[in-house]
């Protein structure tokens, strides 16, 4: 029988894959650029250094951090279509949060606990089930925590040994692969630092009186110096990158840029009227709860997370499935603190499916059907003449028949769209036509974007938008204020339109 950490897992990939949320997962139009520029290095063999995708910054200086993550969805594309690019990003999600589960029950919290709060997880995450590499940092979060945590739970057990000695040295290694595949590897260099300030703070807490204390003074003594030495390792890797240190610049630039972080939607506060924001804020209440019963228990380290965790998911809403994986695998022990004993007590079925699901070491059903969705994607999506898997864009959000009637007539120009569209149209037209504006905010700057948004909101002097870029074609949602300011212009006309979008091109 599966375990329930295999269940989780099943049923995610299965729910990601065979219901219509597989084209929810194509939500952002940013995967087409990612598709198109892994394409590129295949077809090159180098990694891009300059824009090639946009009219508006052709030879401008491009930051392509992701590129492992672009081949590998570039590929998948070539030979499975959509369906395979989806299908990675649901083993992606279903892998993080059934690790995190595991972790869970790892960290003696009982099966049922674990379960409500790992469901509370994913439901909050939600907001960020995209086929983009930050489902990456997902796992690579998850990776960093359990190798730290279970190294400063070893070394509180009275020293550390050797297996979790070792694989502390996996985190340089880890980090070269995650400053390649996402910018989130800062969270990786933020857990490194708190839990070696929480190591820092034990040694200063422990006493030498007594030979148990000097013992353990000795082991977090050994765990500080290692911790700053592999620190400094998986910092130096962040260089390891195909810009070296102005990979490190350029986002500083783009974090710290006020007009960006407040115009950007998903760096903006979440909304709770929301449901995964709801769910966020259940797991923020249920933190509280275990904080105020039995907050002293808390480790130093466990109390920083807490504090960068509830803070990342309310600065933005980007941050939420990170916020709520660190939330749920800090605070669990605390809320169900003597629970496991409990159970080991008065043994029950929960108490039963516990103590299996900590003898649970392979994971075959995991791999069977990982291995048999993706040979149903090398089959189109079908299993015999059934069609199972139908990864597509979604007519409703993208405007997909507008770009067909511009594939079936020539593009006058460069094509205009709002920069949520913009990767879609690369992705469908490119490289026969180039977009004025697409979602890779940090490749524009926020000079560009103030002209963009005065366009695009059709406030005064949006002409001159027009005019500097010399669009030939515009396509906007229907229903926008450009929309209607462009059918009363003499100088441009509708060519075509349907419920989503409407395509002018210039008299």
């Amino acid at each position: 029988m599966p375990s329930v950490a295999d269940l989780i897992f099943l049923a995610l990939l299965g729910v990601l894959l065979f219901t219509p949320l597989s084209s929810k997962l194509l939500g952002d139009a940013g995967i087409g650029w990612h598709v198109r520029t892994g394409q590129q290095i295949l077809a090159t063999h180098a990694i891009p250094h300059a824009d090639s995708f946009s009219s508006s910054t052709a030879g401008k200086n491009w930051y392509a951090w992701e590129w492992p993550y672009d081949v590998l969805a570039g590929q998948l594309e070539t030979s499975l279509g959509l369906n395979g690019v989806v299908w990675l990003t649901a083993l992606v999600i279903a892998v993080v949060f059934a690790w995190t589960f595991r972790i869970l029950i790892l960290r003696s919290v009982t099966v049922l606990p674990a379960l409500i709060l790992t469901l509370l997880a994913i439901s909050a995450s939600t907001i960020h089930f995209l086929t983009r590499p930050h489902v990456w940092s997902w796992l690579f979060t998850l990776a960093f925590f359990g190798i730290l945590e279970s190294s400063e739970r070893g070394c509180g057990e009275g020293g550390l040994s050797q297996t979790k000695n070792k694989t502390l040295w996996f985190l340089p290694l880890l980090m070269l692969i995650w400053v390649n595949v996402h910018g989130g590897f800062l969270v990786g260099i933020l857990l490194i630092a708190i839990f070696w300030l929480g190591a820092l703070w034990d040694w200063y807490a422990t006493k030498a009186n007594r030979i148990e204390d000097t013992l353990r003074r000795i082991a977090v003594t050994q765990r500080t110096r290692k911790l700053t030495l592999i620190g400094l390792l998986s910092f130096a890797a962040t260089f390891l990158n195909p810009y070296g240190w102005k990979l490190h610049t350029h986002i500083y630039a783009y974090l710290s840029n006020r007009f960006l972080m407040n115009h950007v939607e998903e760096f903006q506060s979440p909304n709770f009227h929301q449901i995964a924001p709801r769910c966020f804020a259940v797991l923020l209440l249920l933190t509280l709860a275990a904080l105020a019963w039995r907050g002293r228990y808390l480790r130093v380290s466990e109390g920083l997370i807490v504090l960068f965790a509830a803070y990342a998911g309310l600065y933005a809403a980007r941050n939420i499935p990170v916020s709520s994986i660190l939330l749920v695998v800090t605070v669990a022990p605390l809320l169900c603190h003597g629970s496991a004993a409990r159970s080991e007590m008065s043994p029950g079925l929960l108490s039963r499916m516990t103590a299996v699901e900590r003898r649970q070491r392979g994971h075959l059903w995991c791999v069977a059907a990982a291995l048999a969705t993706l040979a149903i994607c090398f089959n189109s999506g079908r299993v015999s003449a059934t069609p199972l898997i139908d990864a597509h864009f979604d007519q409703r959000r993208m405007p997909v028949e507008a770009v067909n009637y511009l594939e079936q007539n020539d593009t006058a120009g460069p094509l205009l769209t709002p920069d949520y569209w913009g990767g879609y149209v690369i992705y469908r037209l490119y490289p026969k036509t180039q977009v004025i504006v697409d979602d890779r905010h940090d490749l524009y700057g926020e000079e560009f974007l103030r002209a963009y948004l005065t366009f695009i909101h059709a406030e005064r002097g949006w002409q001159q938008f027009l005019v500097q870029h010399r669009a030939g074609s515009i396509v906007v949602p229907r229903d926008s204020a450009i929309a209607s300011v462009l059918s009363e212009s003499s100088e441009w006309r509708a060519v075509y339109a349907d419920d989503v979008a409407i395509v002018f091109r210039a008299r």
